[in-house]
């Protein structure tokens, strides 16, 4: 296959990641005055506070409320050095291109920009990629200056004619971590039966992880499926192509019981919606 070197007009500069990250931690910092210190179940302890509906029962000090006679909720600092795995699965079904761009290079771009805020908050960052066997492996890595090594590793992520073999993978991967991880997964399936084996792993990795799967959607199954039909071929090609996107929603679902997080993102807004959700769990503290 192609070497992902010359495909470098597709691979993000670190300049628009680092713009697009700025905005995107902008954001939280504005809607509650200081960026890192934000309300969650987390483990340091650090000020009471009135308890503002929507905070979460957990949160309440009920001894305190008590004695104060109105309910007060613990304020937490958010934890650093948590453990971010951004697994990129770069087979078959991901070479595919959706809008003219390759799925993986969608996902590597993606993976790049939340690998850059995740440093930047402190946290451990590793890249692993797989198709029929796992791949490219970074080391876990700290602080803002890794992000060139991260980069680097991902440039070497290639294309790849082979199916993906998500058991090898995802427990290749577990192996590697002793303590509990976000575990980002950009992947892509078809059916429930072709997703049997990542959907019995997958189950085995969320009793320890926090597991998310990051997913594009579909837009040129989701036209065929809402195009007018002018002809029978155009209902024959509509019918078929909801049906595949009913199984996609199966296996989703499936996911979901597992304990894991999905998102079906619009291609362009994959990096965002990832960005939105890790913030999101360091918040609540899940990690």
């Amino acid at each position: 296959g192609l070497r992902m070197d010359e495909r470098g007009a597709v691979l993000p500069d670190a300049s628009r990641a680092r713009d697009e990250a700025t905005t995107l931690l902008r954001r939280p910092a504005q809607a509650d005055g200081h960026a890192t210190r934000r309300a969650g179940q987390g483990r340091e302890f650090e000020a009471l506070k009135d308890y503002q509906p929507g905070m979460g029962r957990r949160m309440i000090d009920w001894k305190r409320s008590a004695r104060h006679g109105k309910l007060l909720a613990r304020e937490f600092r958010v934890e650093e050095n948590n453990n971010i795995v951004l697994a990129i699965d770069s087979g078959r079904l991901m070479c595919e291109p959706v809008d003219g761009v390759p799925k993986v290079d969608r996902a590597v771009t993606a993976a790049l920009l939340s690998a850059f805020i995740a440093l930047k908050g402190g946290d451990l960052v590793s890249l692993f990629s797989f198709d029929a066997r796992p791949r490219v492996t970074s080391g876990a890595v700290r602080g803002s200056a890794s992000f060139s090594m991260i980069q680097k590793r991902a440039a070497e992520i290639d294309y790849s004619s082979d199916e993906t073999n998500f058991t090898l993978a995802l427990t290749t991967l577990a192996a590697k971590f002793d303590r509990r991880s976000l575990v980002i997964i950009f992947t892509d399936f078809v059916d429930p039966i072709s997703a049997e084996l990542m959907l019995c792993t997958a189950g085995r990795l969320t009793e320890r992880h926090l597991v998310l799967f990051m997913m594009m959607k579909d837009v040129e199954l989701e036209s065929l499926a809402d195009m007018p039909p002018a002809s029978p071929e155009d209902v024959a090609r509509a019918v078929t192509a909801g049906g595949l996107l009913r199984e996609r929603q199966v296996v989703i679902g499936r996911l979901r019981l597992l304990g894991a997080h999905v998102i079906e993102a619009d291609h362009h807004r994959l990096g965002p919606a990832l960005v939105e959700r890790y913030l999101e769990f360091k918040q609540e503290n899940l990690l």
